[in-house]
């Protein structure tokens, strides 16, 4: 997963390198785009650490100046939000000894619309695994009818990209 995203952050950077605020925009968008599960409570813990460290580093770097604590914490609330301590077979989220809870995994489709404004679709794992037949690996590419169906959708936010964290767990 690091090497993803240290992929994506370097395409961001060649196409953005005049303009870090486009860049902030479209990096947040990167780390919203990756998911993990893992059973292990310390494996999603030093992921979810590695993952932002990359992300801040090259953010860091690329935005000088004009880096913002606030897309900071968005960032880290949509790592929290994507990397998950869950059993992928039971499809649930599991507490701190690795046991089921009764939470299902739900994860968080990120899409920027408007500019500034990032909307956040929640979906549980369970229905995007049994309503999904697309070949083409995209979770989230329900059809109209099959979000319809029941139980697919969960909530919706819409808000600025940098307050994402402002809407909670």
């Amino acid at each position: 997963m690091a090497v993803i995203l240290k992929r994506k952050l370097a395409e961001l950077r060649r196409k953005y390198k005049k303009s870090p605020r486009d860049y902030e925009k479209q990096a947040i968008v990167a780390i919203g785009s990756l998911y993990g599960v893992d059973i292990m409570n310390d494996n999603v813990i030093a992921c979810r650490e590695r993952l932002y460290k990359i992300w801040n580093e090259e953010y860091t770097d690329h935005c000088k100046t004009e880096v913002s604590d606030e897309t900071r914490e968005a960032a880290k609330f949509i790592i929290s939000r994507n990397i998950i301590n869950g059993n992928a077979l039971t499809l649930m989220c599991v507490d701190a000894e690795g046991k089921d809870t009764s939470a299902p995994i739900v994860f968080s489709e990120w899409t920027l619309i408007g500019g500034t404004q990032m909307q956040r679709s929640d979906y549980t794992m369970s229905d995007l695994l049994l309503y999904n037949d697309n070949s083409e690996g995209n979770l989230f590419a329900l059809t109209e009818e099959q979000k319809e169906e029941g139980g697919i959708f969960l909530r919706r936010y819409i808000t600025h990209y940098k307050k994402v964290q402002d809407y909670g767990e």
